[in-house]
């Protein structure tokens, strides 16, 4: 589906009526903001990705930025090319006025849920998964933005486990000043950098941070501090985690040091690039059999 396509459908004020293009197969996910659906485009016949956002709750977060010319999900989503993120068709509005997406549809768990399950299809893939997701979110900076929500949630599995995709970027910002000025206070909890959470301001390596939370997690099925459900559990990040190593004590020693380097709460002595991370864990084996 062409660019010209999403375009066609903001500047002429075409509106997307849900029924009469698509099927809906059935409900993949229920978000806080977004449904998303395994549909079959009707046009193509193909099976795709639709997420519908909640139109009250995208207004209120978009609101946040008022002003800012802030690109929305579906302009910055179309812009991401990349084998590790999950490629975007077309974007607008439906007839209910609500934001919607259509993108390829990937039938896999979240990286979350295997984790929370211990699952074995990850024994043998980790160290492949986790250059996989850092090639993701290297994309996503490369390409000029921020995620600002990267979570095991936001990585969806591929073929049986053995590869990964990043997905969601409705808190996704454009790295440039403006966005990166103290205030905005939005992520996931557990993976916030201090930086973030202590309202100072940020840059890309607070992605580098929460993806060293994820990293860390996918090794140990744990947390570097006590896991919690609410942004005060997200104050404790700039105090000491517990070393890797407690939960992982054979895992390789060049692996359990990037990892480290990306938790960082000191943002200067913090890994400072997703690139930076690949290269420090270059040597380490592709089927590392380290794990919880």
């Amino acid at each position: 589906m062409p660019l010209f396509n999403a375009l066609k459908s903001i500047v002429s004020g075409g509106r997307l009526n849900v029924p009469k293009r698509f099927a809906l197969l059935r409900k993949a996910i229920s978000g806080t903001m977004s449904n998303f659906y395994m549909a079959r485009d009707l046009k193509s016949g193909k099976v795709v990705g639709l997420k519908i956002l909640d139109a009250q709750k995208t207004a209120a977060v978009e609101s946040r930025f008022k002003g800012m010319r802030k690109p929305s999900e579906g302009e910055i989503a179309l812009q991401l090319k990349h084998p590790r993120i999950v490629e975007t068709y077309e974007y607008g509005l439906t007839t209910e006025n609500a934001p919607y997406l259509v993108m390829e549809f990937i039938d896999g768990p979240g990286l979350n849920s295997v984790l929370v399950a211990r699952d074995p299809c990850l024994d043998g893939h980790r160290v492949r998964l986790l250059r996989e997701a850092a090639e993701a979110v290297a994309a996503v900076h490369a390409a000029g933005f921020i995620h600002r929500d990267i979570c095991p949630r936001n990585f969806i599995l591929t073929e049986g486990g053995k590869n990964l995709k990043l997905i969601d970027f409705g808190l996704t910002v454009p790295a440039t000043r403006e966005f990166m000025a103290p205030g905005k206070r939005t992520g996931t909890p557990d993976y916030m950098a201090p930086e973030l959470v202590r309202r100072r301001p940020t840059d890309q390596r607070l992605d580098v941070f929460a993806f060293g939370v994820t990293a860390y997690e996918l090794f140990t099925s744990e947390l570097p501090w006590p896991r919690g459900t609410t942004g005060l559990a997200a104050m404790t990040h700039d105090q000491p985690l517990t070393d890797i190593h407690k939960y992982c004590p054979n895992i390789h020693p060049l692996l359990a040091q990037a990892i480290h380097a990306c938790i960082e709460p000191d943002v200067a002595r913090r890994c400072p690039s997703m690139p930076q991370f690949l290269q420090m864990i270059k040597g380490v084996p592709e089927e590392d059999s380290s794990s919880s």
